[in-house]
């Protein structure tokens, strides 16, 4: 696949937030969280919506 489910930030947000106390927390959710913040842009480069491509952007 093109976009990771994965990655070594995630799998160390994972970590953290398990020290924290959080359970059932992997790196595959950690970087769902990471999508929806916006901490990570992984649309394909021909997607509209990348680097804020989308109407209304600015």
């Amino acid at each position: 696949a093109a976009i990771p489910a994965v990655t070594p930030a995630s799998t160390a947000l994972a970590k953290d937030l398990k020290r924290e106390g959080l359970r059932f927390v992997g790196p595959t959710t950690a970087y769902a969280l990471m999508q929806a913040c916006g901490l990570v842009d992984d649309h394909l480069a021909d997607c509209h919506v990348r680097a804020g491509g989308h109407p209304g952007s600015g």
